[in-house]
């Protein structure tokens, strides 16, 4: 698994870059900008979604920037951080937004408001407004924000993160160390990436692009060349930090499973997700061989949480200890709605594709035979 940085967009304790390493960074965005543009106006490409046709026939890398800017916000927090000597001291945290309601809706990411005492939100044209925490889910690094403004905001266009193939244009925007409205530009390099924003929480189908991203972009938008949005920037690739780094090598979440996070967000205030009530291992060919089982894959349950969905449907844990009385073996959970089950992992992967509530048939190993039960998914308690 790749290792990962949130941008530490995030805590204002930097030292000042030298301006001629800034300027130099300026000036060769702006020479690959305008050949990319350049480009974009005489080379004429196959027709289809999201790839680059004839100017006139297709939004270029400006006209994207052009109807898109006035939506994204420059995203600040306050928060209270210590000392070397633990004496409280403010520090201000920066990132970016963009909002998807013209009454104040806006996706960011949750790093970047994490513990935050204020929030405020810069619109394109200067105005400075109050954002409230409308709610936030660490596990998705999906958070989202509401301001009151008193004039009608311009939103964004979502797209359809499910339709991306790998080579097609990538536009970010966002503010990197507060340079407000920077555009990067580059491709889809990748998709289906698997990240791990949240220690013991893996996030699957991200979006890998080379456009680049810097701190101060995270929960900003990824366009397309139409300029929706296919995703929110989150994390940056750091490589062997001894050699260099690694460039080219940036994240963002899918839309679409930003989307589906944001909408339970406001309607509930909190992310639901399908709990079984179960600690589980994997089940493997050594295992078996010590419990004097058939069964070599799956997973073995070790404890079922009493009262939880596993317990109501009947399934049981391990009782005491192989070799001592009273032992009893755990069931060994094999299929799910009759896709196989080998691995800890896969069960929470193909759990996580139902919803609190739906019901789906579990099979099972006990007492030498395979048995099936009706399970009820339940909502996964708060931590």
């Amino acid at each position: 698994m790749p290792t990962t940085k949130r941008l530490p967009e995030e805590r204002q304790n930097m030292v000042p870059y030298v301006m001629v390493a800034v300027i130099s960074s300026l000036l060769t965005a702006g020479l690959l900008y305008a050949a990319f543009s350049a480009y974009f106006e005489q080379a004429p490409q196959a027709k289809g979604d999201n790839t680059i046709v004839a100017a006139g026939q297709q939004e270029t890398a400006t006209a994207v920037f052009s109807s898109v800017k006035d939506s994204v916000v420059h995203v600040s927090s306050m928060f209270i951080t210590r000392d070397i000597f633990l004496r409280p001291v403010p520090a201000e945290g920066t990132g970016t937004g963009f909002i998807v309601s013209e009454d104040g809706l806006i996706y960011t990411n949750n790093h970047v408001i994490e513990n935050a005492q204020q929030i405020n939100v810069t619109l394109s044209d200067g105005t400075e407004l109050p954002a409230r925490l409308v709610g936030a889910d660490p596990l998705t690094d999906i958070a989202v924000l509401k301001v009151d403004s008193p004039a009608t905001l311009k939103k964004v266009r979502l797209g359809d993160s499910s339709t991306l193939v790998p080579g097609q244009l990538a536009i970010a925007i966002g503010n990197p160390y507060k340079l407000d409205n920077t555009v990067t530009v580059g491709v889809v390099s990748a998709l289906n990436r698997t990240l791990e924003p949240t220690p013991g929480y893996t996030l699957k189908g991200i979006i890998q692009t080379d456009a680049a991203i810097n701190p101060g972009n995270s929960g900003g938008p990824l366009l397309n060349a139409k300029g929706e949005v296919i995703g929110i920037t989150s994390a940056k690739f750091l490589g062997d930090q001894s050699r260099g780094g690694a460039e080219g090598l940036s994240f963002a979440i899918p839309i679409n499973t930003a989307k589906s996070i944001a909408e339970q967000i406001v309607e509930k205030g909190i992310v639901s997700r399908p709990w079984i009530g179960i600690i589980g291992i994997d089940m493997t060919p050594a295992i078996a061989k010590q419990l004097n089982v058939n069964i070599q894959s799956g997973v073995l349950l070790r404890e079922v949480v009493k009262d939880g969905p596993a317990a109501k449907a009947g399934l049981r844990g391990i009782i005491s200890q192989p070799g001592q009385p009273g032992f009893q073996l755990g069931d060994i959970i094999t299929a799910l709605d009759g896709k196989p089950i080998v691995s800890v992992t896969e069960l929470i992967d193909i759990a996580l594709t139902y919803r609190v509530n739906d019901q789906v048939t579990i099979a099972f190993y006990r007492d030498g035979s395979t048995q099936s039960t009706r399970l009820t998914f339940g909502a996964r308690p708060k931590d």
